[in-house]
């Protein structure tokens, strides 16, 4: 099976290692690893990486995403979210004009202060694991960006709303600092993510779907292929006459090595493939040389 990305549509209920776990049983793979948890009630997009391509799971990590999201207003939780512990309710007297401009002030550049319950390690420990043993420490705001929300309906107590964000984005936070803000309080009811990078929710599969694809014998249907994740970098063919040196993993001359000329691109990263189209990986251009920032060659 070659090494790609496949675009699962996770389901209300499993976790993200839930479904690294039923991928591995039906494709009978080892190296699987998905790029970034979704919660266990939260539905949508999760890109799992199999073979080679578990090298690209960091960087997809670092990509955009949006979700669908509905806001409950009226309670807070030790979650941030419906299936944790209340901890105070209020009654919400705002009127929905006042809730979208609240919500307009959290467009752009903000400081959030992650939940307790996530997966940020704070001296070696995971603030889930923390919080779970009964401890609160202190967490340091992060900036992130809410590039876009679209409000669907304000039916209070509850918000339906669409959200672009950037990496590190906490969508339960934001529920709860709308609601401190609106001074009622507020926590996540309903979440769905409907892309990650460039991964769509229209894409995604269900995994009993992709049970289907593999037991007749298409699952490479649903494999998106590693260089495609580099879409945006110039592409280069190199030599046969340094085949070997950069299989190899050797660094290149850029003026020997390639077919044609390299000119700069903003980010100096470039694919570069051999002469019969196989995918070597993802280079940087380092003064007159190409140094190999990701390794993907198959010896198939």
């Amino acid at each position: 099976m070659k090494s790609g990305i496949i675009n699962i549509y996770k389901e209300k209920g499993f976790t993200s290692f839930d479904v690294v776990a039923k991928l591995r049983g039906i494709l009978h793979i080892k190296k699987i690893g998905h790029t970034g948890t979704l919660d266990p009630q939260a539905s949508g997009v999760l890109p799992i990486c199999i073979g080679k391509a578990t090298k690209v799971s960091s960087m997809l990590l670092d990509t955009d995403k949006s979700y669908d999201v509905t806001m409950l207003l009226g309670r807070s939780t030790d979650t941030y979210d419906i299936w944790g512990k209340t901890i105070e309710e209020r009654e919400v007297s705002c009127t929905p004009q006042e809730v979208q401009d609240v919500i307009d002030t959290f467009v752009g550049e903000i400081e959030q202060v992650p939940p307790m319950y996530s997966a940020i390690k704070v001296n070696g420990k995971k603030l889930y694991e923390l919080a779970r043993a009964g401890k609160v420490i202190e967490r340091k705001s992060r900036r992130i960006t809410i590039y876009n929300e679209e409000t669907h309906s304000i039916k209070l107590p509850r918000v339906k709303m669409s959200i672009d964000c950037s990496k590190g984005t906490y969508i339960r936070s934001l529920c709860n600092d709308i609601g401190e803000k609106l001074g009622c309080l507020g926590c996540m009811e309903e979440l769905t993510r409907t892309r990650a990078g460039i991964f769509k929710i229209e894409d995604a599969l269900l995994l009993s779907e992709i049970e289907e694809l593999t037991r007749n014998d298409r699952i490479e249907e649903a494999i998106l292929p590693v260089d495609e994740i580099f879409s945006s970098y110039p592409k280069c063919n190199i030599l046969d006459s340094f085949e070997k040196m950069s299989i190899n993993g050797a660094k290149l001359p850029v003026e020997n090595a390639v077919e044609g000329k390299i000119n700069q691109n903003e980010s100096n990263f470039y694919r570069l493939y051999l002469m019969d189209g196989t995918f070597l990986g993802l280079y940087r251009r380092d003064g007159s040389m190409l140094v190999p920032e990701k390794m993907f060659y198959e010896d198939i």
